[in-house]
């Protein structure tokens, strides 16, 4: 699930959580990275199975368009747009750093199926590739679905993009919209079925984490939901980790009691069993709900975060 700023121009994206590692030493310490060099050309060292407990979730609403209140927080994962303004303000590697060496990894977020009106590579593709362009997505309005499998969206987008989150010394990538293989419209899909869409989906998610890993060693790869990718050849061992929106409550305070809430989250712990990490959030502001889909995540060993569906604030961590 993709969003908007609630006023002003583009979307500012995804503040994921930070990785900070808890030790017993004498009580509690906050170890972080330790020796880890957090150049933008240095090696990624994966968050250890199960060290990912809280992270944080900001779209929009930055102090002073700065990253600083993530910084100091106590969350151990985070995801930020590639740029701070969802259009050209990328994101730079002294930003970025300045959060890693507080301890936490940082994934920059950008999405692979479909592409919104105020992205800086939209108008491009309109004039030199607007075949690339399908469906509009009704409930994000501006926003279409793109035929993910042309080399050209690789070449003109989403390569570009992996590049930039590179350049800038992320420690990985949230990848949103693999859904797009079940919302494009077939009429837009130049004679796919729902299975080849969904393998076509899956082989672009594993040349990114290709491309990505043979530049960077340890380079994250986190898909933002479709977990039943992970039956597709080669998924599950190109991803570190699943993101999921709305296992327990859907935006807002309304619990998920859909037959593909319960799909959703056997898919989620399918991958869990297999060692990946589990980005989880919610949508909830009801005291009783936040601490039911708090104690979902500790009793399911995911890392998750309960907020607005604006995410223009960080809310406190669970726990």
């Amino acid at each position: 699930m993709n969003r908007r700023p609630a006023g002003g121009g583009g979307r500012w994206l995804v503040v994921v959580g930070v990785t900070t590692t808890l030790l017993v030493v004498a009580g509690w310490a906050l170890v972080g990275r330790r020796s880890q060099s957090t150049g933008p050309d240095a090696a990624v060292t994966p968050p250890p199975a199960g060290s990912v407990t809280r992270w944080a979730y900001q779209l929009q609403g930055y102090a002073d368009g700065r990253l600083d209140a993530l910084a100091r927080g106590p969350w151990q994962l985070a995801v930020v747009d590639l740029a701070r303004d969802g259009h050209t303000g990328y994101f730079t590697d002294t930003e970025i750093g300045a959060v890693r060496r507080s301890g936490k990894w940082v994934l920059a977020y950008f999405e692979i199926g479909s592409i919104e009106d105020f992205r800086p590579e939209y108008p491009v593709v309109r004039r030199d590739a607007p075949d690339l362009v399908a469906n509009p997505w009704p409930d994000w309005p501006g926003e279409y679905f793109v035929r993910y499998w042309d080399g050209r969206w690789w070449d003109r987008v989403v390569r570009p993009r992996v590049d930039q989150a590179l350049r800038a010394g992320f420690d990985g990538v949230y990848l949103d919209t693999p859904l797009a293989y079940e919302e494009i419209s077939l009429d837009a899909a130049q004679g796919r079925d729902r299975t080849r869409l969904a393998a076509e989906m899956a082989a672009l998610v594993v040349r990114i984490s290709e491309y990505a890993k043979a530049r960077r060693p340890g380079f994250l790869v986190v898909p933002q939901n479709s977990p039943e990718l992970r039956e597709q050849p080669g998924y599950p061992a190109a991803v570190d980790g699943i993101a999921m929106e709305e296992l327990f409550y859907l935006a807002t305070d309304e619990p998920c009691a859909r037959d593909w809430c319960a799909e959703n989250l056997a898919h989620t712990r399918a991958l869990r069993d297999a060692g990946k990490f589990v980005l989880a959030v919610d949508y909830a502001v009801r005291p009783d709900h936040v601490r039911t889909a708090c104690g979902r995540y500790r009793a399911e060993r995911f890392a998750g975060t309960v907020t607005v569906r604006d995410l223009d604030r960080i809310p406190a961590p669970c726990g």
